[in-house]
């Protein structure tokens, strides 16, 4: 059966080499473990495991190129040259990858240093999912056939005179199907389109990434400094590895609620903006419009980035109440990379347990604002409800 190989590094989401840059700044010594969710209950045929561990395996050949080296260096200037040096060096370490199966169900877990294993998440879940079509012989729509449907997506999009950003790379149909989209939006979303989450791609259509941190920055920070103080020293983290650039703040991780209740007028004026990932849109933006205000902020000068399961009748719903009142823009993912004719694989690689300098393992917790996207034992997440007085909300 035909397995499947990454074609470069960098064939990853932006905010994996940015998480990794602060990382090595601040937790060399920190030690994680992830775990694979199968949410969607998927199938896995026989001898799965061991088509992905050969796919796995192979990614111990990729290497930075000195054309990549030199693509991060112009676009992207935060990002230390020690770093990029780094970075260069740097290889994957398959033995950091641990994949089992049991009939149909397949088990797969990453664990070591956070600042090697952090770039694991999105390309294996790439991997994950490319497999599974190929493995289960399903045929998606031909070329023309995508080609068209993300033609008619951008035009909408572009009627509507939003900002689009493409999301798509751990859930998409397969790399191929990936080129497409991408080449797609770059021709015809000359209004909306303004670019990806994927370095790769980003390189490829000569532009920067888009991207700043994700939930496990946060959830690490929970484990190292407790729940009530997760929040706001990741942002201060954030800030002094960044100062004011890549300055969107994701707010779900313990609920936004309590999010805003440490995202103070300093923060709120330092960074662009926030992203929503999980719960009403609407509500979100309406909590968001009011705490700005709240700060003495014009709303209209910051941007909420959308970026949860978005299709055309989501973006037009949020676009009609946010427009004039703040700044917005659209990360779509599965809805661009695996719209195909066959449905999209709903599954999560999130991190499960810190290790921090000289102490046992400890589970961590990501509270949404939607009940199926928690994480973490009930234990632990009560004690996250109690500790951060969440009195009425999933478990």
């Amino acid at each position: 059966m035909e397995t499947t190989f990454l074609k470069s590094i960098l064939d990853n989401d932006f905010y994996k080499f940015t998480m990794q840059h602060a990382v090595i700044k601040l937790f060399p010594k920190a030690k994680v473990r992830y775990g694979f969710i199968n949410r969607g209950k998927h199938i896995f045929p026989p001898g799965f495991a061991d088509l992905l561990r050969k796919s796995v395996d192979a990614m111990a050949d990729l290497r930075l190129t000195k054309n990549e080296k030199q693509y991060l260096s112009k676009f992207c200037p935060y990002l230390d040259p020690t770093y990029l040096d780094f970075l260069h060096g740097y290889v994957y370490d398959p033995s950091e990858v641990q994949i089992t199966q049991e009939g149909s169900e397949i088990k797969v877990t990453i664990e070591g240093f956070w600042y090697r294993t952090i770039l694991w998440e999105v390309p294996l879940m790439a991997l994950i999912s490319e497999l599974f079509y190929k493995s289960n012989h399903l045929i998606r729509l031909n070329d023309e056939a995508i080609k068209t449907l993300t033609k008619n997506k951008i035009d909408n999009y572009n009627s509507l005179g939003v900002s689009i950003l493409e999301f798509g790379t751990r859930r998409r149909h397969s790399y191929d199907v990936h080129v497409l989209i991408n080449k797609t939006l770059q021709s015809f979303g000359s209004e909306s389109f303004i670019g990806t989450s994927n370095v790769h791609f980003a390189m490829v259509n000569n532009i920067r990434p888009l991207g700043t941190h994700a939930h496990e920055w946060f959830m690490f920070h929970a484990a190292q400094y407790g729940f009530k103080m997760a929040n706001l020293i990741s942002l201060e983290h954030w800030t002094q590895v960044y100062g004011g650039d890549l300055g969107i703040a994701l707010t779900d991780t313990y609920t936004t609620d309590v999010f805003f209740e440490q995202f103070d007028k300093k923060y709120s004026k330092l960074f662009d903006g926030v992203r929503h990932d999980s719960g009403h849109p609407i509500e979100f933006a309406q909590k968001v419009i009011s705490h700005y205000t709240k700060m003495g902020i014009d709303p209209k000068s910051k941007v909420i980035v959308f970026s949860d399961s978005l299709n055309y009748d989501k973006v037009k719903l949020i676009t009609d109440f946010c427009k004039d009142k703040i700044k917005m823009s659209f990360g779509i993912g599965t809805n661009f990379t695996n719209d195909v004719g066959l449905p999209p694989m709903n599954m999560v690689i999130k991190l499960t347990e810190v290790k921090l300098d000289n102490t046992h393992w400890q589970g961590v917790v990501k509270l949404s604002d939607e009940k199926n996207k928690n994480t973490g034992t009930p234990e632990m997440i009560a004690l996250a409800k109690q500790v951060l007085g969440i009195k009425c909300f999933f478990v």
